[in-house]
């Protein structure tokens, strides 16, 4: 089976190294044409055009940054001739509703369509300890899960196509509520000169704690959100996806709206292309901005 690989950014790239580390063969596709070059070494085939790629591969993943990316690489007058027999992998975030309409136009052209989203970020990614949440048929998970195996051991079918789609909405809207709860309470205790130390002990040593307060603790404390995991303008973007689908469930959206709103925040002082927990920044106004 002929692999191929498009949109290899900060998830893409590690993910496309590990199907290359496991033998498998591969053609990949960026827009920036840069990003390919330790990919071509290690033995990837470099596709001139997403219309090349769909053409020449059986399987097509996508790990793109949103649907109209998707279905702009994915779903043209051309690109559709040749998606007859094939099977795409959306793997990107997107929202349910989404998924499911490119999937029913990738059938209409002929194709097969699955969505596995991933839930982890680049040092997962590089260690093939993503947690793969696969939204298909039985058959088609059990066809494709020893693929999807390279990127995690924890491969799980959560039913059809959309309910993985949502699954990874809910978690990523987990990310930016906890972290702006956090970075709120750590810019509260820190004016009221409590110590942070024991701010934390308390914190760990209680049911309110999350590993994720931790991994994100050194740099609110330090303003260093360089050389980012999961940048603010891709959170921002997935927080926006929750607000619009949850509102027509009848959902009270008022949370994540104003999480949004902190990230739009950030992104307007700089931190788009930083790591998120820049609301920290938002959330405790002394603290520097991007340009800084």
């Amino acid at each position: 089976m002929q692999i191929g690989f498009i949109g290899i950014g900060l998830m893409g790239l590690p993910m496309a190294q590990r199907l290359l580390e496991a033998g498998l063969p591969l053609t990949v596709y960026n827009r920036t044409p840069g990003k390919l070059e330790e990919l071509k070494e290690k033995g990837a085939a470099i596709a001139p055009t997403p219309t090349t790629l769909i053409h020449d591969c059986d399987c097509i993943i996508l790990m793109l940054t949103n649907a109209a990316a998707v279905q702009e690489m994915l779903l043209s007058e051309t690109n559709r001739a040749y998606l007859i027999g094939k099977t795409v992998i959306q793997m990107s975030t997107i929202a349910p509703s989404e998924s499911r309409a490119i999937g029913e136009k990738v059938v209409a052209a002929g194709g097969e369509y699955l969505e596995a989203p991933v839930l982890g970020s680049i040092p997962e990614a590089k260690v093939g300890k993503l947690i793969v949440m696969v939204g298909s048929t039985s058959k088609q998970f059990e066809t494709y899960q020893p693929i999807l195996s390279h990127f995690g051991s924890t491969v799980r079918l959560i039913g059809d196509v959309g309910t993985a789609s949502a699954l990874k909405l809910a978690l990523n809207q987990l990310i930016g509520s906890l972290t702006a709860a956090f970075a709120t309470s750590l810019s509260f205790i820190q004016k009221e000169g409590v110590d942070v130390k024991q701010f934390m002990e308390i914190l760990r040593g209680s049911a309110l704690y999350a590993p994720t307060f931790d991994k994100k603790l050194q740099r609110m404390r330090d303003q260093n959100y360089a050389n980012p995991n999961f940048p603010t303008k891709h959170l921002a973007k997935d927080m926006k996806l929750f607000q619009a689908e949850a509102e027509p469930l009848g959902l009270d959206i008022h949370l994540p709206a104003a999480v949004n709103q902190i990230l739009l925040e950030a992104i307007n002082r700089g931190f788009a292309e930083a790591d998120y927990c820049a609301l920290f920044a938002v959330m405790n106004q002394t603290a520097k901005s991007a340009s800084d």
